[in-house]
């Protein structure tokens, strides 16, 4: 009863889809393109509530309906709205090519290794983030979430990023244009952009792939400390680093603070699981030490030099924090960290002197408080082929998780495109 079709892209309406056609629904650019039957009703999509009441009306007296939507109208498109409208069965779904391989087609590159991520109608911070994390992405723009939103906030923010901005894709105005992040946020790009490459040129050539999408996650995590270049030992030691990783449920589309970080184990063990990464380290020393340790394991962790909480005003709101180290500042730096975490906040500390004053930071910011003292002793040898336990040193691990009732930035729910 429903004929969905995908155009936009190149692809030309077939004559005999239009013939007999009760109501044709389309963007305006899409009705323009095609001659209406003369008796046919036409409806020019904008909400998208009136749009399927009319094609309700149509399907109640028996009458063929045609939808036209941009590119693969199954891909983050209309199709799903119309199968929760009138089941799959009523739709006859003939798909265009989508504006995501024609932007990749159009820079020459494969896109079986792409993250793809609508921002059209959604909260543009998961498109970011993952534009942050992942070196070949393909955000789906929207009103507040075009080029110039995405290289606003991915300057000064993600190294080595070029923007492929492909605008009137298939149409005789199209244009495709590689800027830098600062360029695509100094530009007015109107409304005709459909889709924005994020690319790392220098590794926008992976491996071949079996899996389409992001990388398949890390075969383990809580990596041995001889994983990383550390100084004296001043690392997060897997047993500790296991439970932190845990609790802070670092994945795709989420930015992830490691506050204090030292070596950046913590840091690279997130980036590895798929999270954008902010790593802020007061020593110069150990800010090359993270990068080396991030380039080594093959991730992007963007580094700031600085003392917390000092330099956190500057950084965007993350979805989870991890905070280590001690020292007098380790009450301030918490609360910072809580008042901003959208989540979850990770602490770990060996002095059980900050216990109860971490414990009401964290407490005082509205976020729900537990934890542990982690010890752990591992197995080693000794002379004669016999092994003995050594002890590591204890290690406090307190999170905050911010429930539902505790004050937290607002999530905007996500809409069909």
């Amino acid at each position: 009863m429903i004929t969905v079709v995908g155009t936009g892209t190149g692809a030309v309406v077939a004559e005999d889809v239009l013939h007999g056609a009760r109501l044709i629904v389309g963007g305006q650019r899409h009705l323009d393109a095609i001659t209406v039957p003369e008796d046919a009703e036409q409806v020019v999509l904008g909400p998208l509530a009136p749009a399927l009441d009319t094609i309700e009306a149509y399907v109640g007296k028996g009458e063929p309906v045609v939808v036209l939507a941009s590119g693969d109208p199954g891909f983050f498109g209309i199709v799903r709205a119309l199968a929760e409208r009138f089941t799959s069965d009523a739709l006859d779904v003939r798909p265009g090519v989508s504006s995501v391989a024609t932007a990749f087609a159009r820079a020459g590159l494969t896109w079986d290794d792409a993250v793809v991520v609508s921002a059209h109608g959604r909260d543009p911070r998961t498109a970011v983030n993952a534009c942050r994390a992942h070196p070949k992405v393909a955000v789906l723009t929207g009103p507040g979430a075009g080029p110039a939103e995405l290289g606003a906030a991915l300057t000064h923010r993600t190294g080595g990023r070029v923007l492929v901005v492909a605008s009137a894709l298939g149409s005789g105005e199209e244009q495709v244009e590689r800027v830098t992040p600062a360029e695509a946020a100094a530009r007015d790009w109107g409304t005709a952009v459909s889709v924005v490459l994020c690319l790392d040129e220098a590794r926008v050539l992976g491996a071949v792939r079996t899996v389409a999408g992001a990388a398949v996650g890390p075969a383990q995590w809580a990596l041995d400390e001889r994983e990383f270049a550390h100084r004296d030992s001043m690392i997060t030691k897997f047993e500790v680093r296991a439970l932190a990783l845990a609790r802070l449920g670092p994945r795709l589309g989420e930015l992830v603070w490691d506050v204090g970080s030292g070596s950046g184990s913590v840091a690279v063990e997130c980036a590895r699981l798929g999270a954008a990464v902010t790593a802020v380290e007061k020593t110069r020393d150990g800010v090359e030490r993270i990068r080396a340790n991030a380039e080594a394991h093959g991730v992007d962790v963007h580094t700031v030099h600085g003392a917390a909480p000092t330099v956190l005003s500057d950084l965007d709101d993350p979805d989870a924090v991890f905070v280590g180290g001690g020292g007098r500042e380790l009450p301030a730096i918490v609360t910072a960290c809580a008042r901003r975490a959208r989540r979850t906040v990770v602490v770990a500390m060996a002095a059980l002197d900050r216990v109860p004053a971490v414990r009401e930071a964290l407490s005082a910011a509205g976020l729900a408080v537990d934890g542990v003292l982690l010890q752990s002793s591992r197995l080693a040898p000794l002379p004669g082929d016999v092994t003995r336990l050594a002890a590591t040193n204890p290690v406090f691990l307190l999170w905050g998780v911010r429930t539902s009732e505790s004050r937290t930035p607002v999530y905007r729910e996500g809409v069909a495109s």
